[in-house]
C-alpha cells in the first residue's frame, strides 16, 4: 500500500514537472535572455546525456565528443548553404556520418586502456579542427559559415525562441528516456558491467568490443544531432568552437558533475554549468574565459573530492538516509 502511494505521488510530481516545463517558456517569451538560457540548458542536457551513453554507462572517458558535435553542425550547414538541403535532412545525414566516424574511432581505439583512449579522442578532434580551418573551399576556414536567416519549419529557423525551446526539450526527452531504458535493459547492464569490472564481464561471455562499439556509434550520432540544432539556433558554425577541446571537456564535465551512469545526472550538470556560464558572462562580460575555466575546474575538484559519485546520486543517498531515519523513529 505504501509503495503504491509513493509511486502515485511520484507520477503526480512527474506530471506537474512536465506541465511546468511546457508552460514555463510561455511565461518568459518576451524575456530573450531567460529563454536563451533555458534553450541552452536543454541543448547541453541533451548533448551531456548523449556523451553519458559511452562515457557514463560504458566507462570510456571521451574528451573528443566535440568532433561529432562539429560533424553534425558542419554537415547540415554545408548542405543547407551550398545545396539548399533542409537542415532536418542534414541532421540525419550528419548523425549518420558522425555515427560511422564514431564506429571507426571505436574500432581503432577501444582496445586501448586508461588515458590512451582519452588522448586519442583529443587528437582526433584536433585533426578535424585543422582540416576545418584549412579546407576553405568547403568550410570557409576560420571565418566559419553563417547560416542564412530564412524563417520556416523546413529550414529549422524560427522567429520565436519558444519553438527552439520545445524542439530542444523534445530532443532532451528522447535521450532521457533512452537513458532510462539503459538503466533497465540487458544492453545497459552489459555496459555497466564492462565499466565496473571488464575482466569479469568478459568472463561471463559479454562481447565487450561489440557492446562498446554500439554505444560509441549511438553516442556519436546523437551528439551530431545536437551540433545541427546548435548551428541552426546560433546561426554560425566555426572550427574554433565546434571542434574545440574546451567544448569536449565541458560536455564531459556536465555529466561527471551531475552523476555519470544516471539518467538525470547529466541534465542537472548541464543546468548547473549553463547557469554558471551565463552568470559569469553577465557579470564579467568578455573577460570571463579564464575565470570560467577556473570556476569549472574548482567545481570539478570539489565534486571529485567530496561527492565522486556526482551530485544527483549523492542527493538521492541523502534523501534515502533521511527517510530511513524517519522510519526508524
Amino acid at each position: 500500500m505504501m509503495q503504491r502511494l509513493v509511486n502515485s505521488k511520484g507520477k503526480r510530481n512527474g506530471l506537474v514537472g512536465i506541465l511546468l516545463l511546457l508552460v514555463l517558456p510561455l511565461l518568459f517569451q518576451d524575456q530573450a535572455f531567460i529563454l536563451d538560457t533555458m534553450i541552452l540548458m536543454a541543448l547541453w542536457g541533451f548533448v551531456a546525456c548523449s556523451w553519458n551513453i559511452v562515457g557514463g554507462y560504458g566507462g570510456l572517458l571521451s574528451l573528443g565528443h566535440a568532433a561529432f558535435f562539429g560533424i553534425g553542425a558542419y554537415t547540415s550547414t554545408i548542405l543547407f548553404v551550398d545545396y539548399w538541403v533542409s537542415p532536418w535532412i542534414g541532421m540525419i545525414v550528419g548523425a549518420l556520418l558522425a555515427g560511422l566516424f564514431g564506429l571507426f574511432i571505436g574500432i581503432v581505439t577501444l582496445r586501448l586502456h586508461g588515458p590512451f583512449f582519452s588522448l586519442c579522442t583529443i587528437a582526433v578532434t584536433e585533426v578535424l579542427m585543422i582540416i576545418a580551418i584549412n579546407w576553405q573551399e568547403v568550410t570557409h576556414g576560420s571565418a566559419g559559415i553563417p547560416v542564412p536567416y530564412r524563417p520556416g519549419f523546413i529550414n529549422m529557423v524560427f522567429d520565436n525562441r519558444v519553438t527552439y525551446f520545445y524542439l530542444a526539450l523534445g530532443l532532451l526527452a528522447i535521450v532521457y528516456f533512452l537513458s532510462l531504458w539503459l538503466n533497465r535493459s540487458h544492453f545497459g547492464y552489459y555496459l555497466v558491467g564492462l565499466r565496473e569490472n571488464e575482466q569479469a564481464a568478459l568472463a561471463l561471455g559479454i562481447n565487450g568490443v561489440k557492446v562498446r562499439l554500439i554505444a560509441m556509434t549511438i553516442s556519436s550520432a546523437l551528439t551530431a544531432v545536437g551540433g545541427t540544432f546548435y548551428a541552426q539556433y546560433v546561426g554560425i558554425v566555426e572550427p574554433f568552437h565546434e571542434f574545440s577541446f574546451h567544448l569536449s571537456a565541458q560536455i564531459a564535465l556536465m555529466a561527471i558533475i551531475g552523476g555519470i551512469g544516471t539518467a538525470g545526472g547529466p541534465i542537472f550538470g548541464a543546468i548547473l554549468i549553463t547557469l554558471l556560464g551565463t552568470l559569469l558572462r553577465a557579470t564579467l562580460g568578455g573577460a570571463h574565459g579564464g575565470i570560467q575555466a577556473l570556476v569549472y575546474g574548482l567545481l570539478l575538484v570539489i565534486v571529485v573530492l567530496f561527492i565522486p559519485q556526482g551530485i544527483v546520486p549523492w542527493f538521492k543517498q541523502v534523501v534515502a538516509k533521511r527517510k530511513k531515519g524517519v522510519v526508524h523513529v
